[in-house]
């Protein structure tokens, strides 16, 4: 008798390791082609912040999934220099960290070697968020001539509507506004303000709506975030939506656990671009928090 109740204890046992063992299995399959499509095709909500104070800029972003990295420029000499500060510019030109060789170029030949994207087979654009810290009109004047250059692997801003390009190009800092409403032909759009917000609706010109977290909200994280702010941010972004255009906010918290607390309220509210300097840290929310990780919320309505 006692045989026959080991026996049955036993098969009991294998059952559930085997019931267990495929929920396991499972679980980690569905994890690994959630990871292995980010790493496919990007990961729509990463916004590398001041991406070229990595070790490796863009490629360190590229390597985490990043669909968004951002690039100061300053007019030096006829050439656009990467750097953040004015005390930084002049290594900056000593070492030959431009825009075109930092990121261009690279760009280029990535889209080249991943026919026709920066992440092989995906449908949506990368964005080059350039910041201009100079004087922006000759700054904007140099970065379009830079830009028609590149013009195969850029979005195209023309008489005829929106060309789609592997990268669209968004200008930010000290943007020249009334320069580029006038021109016939773009290789770059306006990164717009919250001030722009259900005024400037034109899409194809004010593609991205950004601004700093601190200016309109109070909460940083600790604690819950307060109805009002949630029901703000919400209603920020829906209206942004509603006009095809996407949302990003800078100077979030960067320090965990408030980092990841604003990053919950940012996903749950639909932003589009969470702002980071912690690439691993981001990447590893996303797949763990974004239900659709490799999906826009909004693209080109045309």
């Amino acid at each position: 008798m006692l045989c026959l109740v080991r026996s049955r204890v036993i098969v009991f046992l294998l059952i559930v390791a085997f019931v267990v063992g495929l929920t396991t299995g499972s679980s980690t399959s569905s994890a690994q082609s959630v990871s292995t499509q980010a790493q496919s095709l990007g990961l729509e909500r990463a916004h590398a912040h001041n991406d070229y104070e990595h070790t490796r800029p863009l490629f360190d972003a590229l390597d985490h999934g990043f669909k968004s990295v951002e690039a100061d420029i300053w007019l030096v000499d006829g050439e656009l220099i990467i750097a953040h500060d004015p005390e930084d510019v002049p290594q900056a030109v000593q070492e030959g960290r431009t825009l075109e060789s930092l990121y261009l170029e690279p760009l280029r030949q990535t889209v080249e070697q991943n026919g026709g994207s920066v992440y092989p087979g995906d449908p949506d654009y990368f964005t080059l968020l350039i910041d201009i810290k100079s004087d922006a009109v000759p700054t904007y004047r140099a970065l379009h001539e830079e830009l028609e250059g590149y013009e195969q692997m850029l979005t195209k801003f023309g008489p005829r509507g929106v060309r789609d390009g592997a990268i669209t190009a968004i200008v930010s800092g000290n943007r020249p506004r009334e320069l580029m409403e006038q021109q016939r032909v773009r290789y770059a759009a306006y990164d717009g303000r919250l001030s722009d917000l259900g005024v400037a609706t034109d899409q194809t010109f004010v593609p991205l709506i950004s601004d700093n977290w601190t200016r309109h909200f109070t909460w940083r994280g600790d604690g819950p975030m307060p109805p009002e702010e949630r029901e703000k941010l919400r209603s920020i972004v829906a209206t942004a939506h509603s006009h095809g255009q996407r949302v990003r906010f800078w100077e979030t918290p960067e320090v965990s656990p408030q980092r990841e607390a604003v990053w919950q309220e940012l996903l749950a509210a639909r932003v589009d671009y969470i702002n980071t300097d912690h690439l691993s840290a981001l990447e590893a929310f996303l797949l763990e928090n974004d239900p659709n990780p490799t999906v826009p919320y909004v693209s080109w309505n045309r």
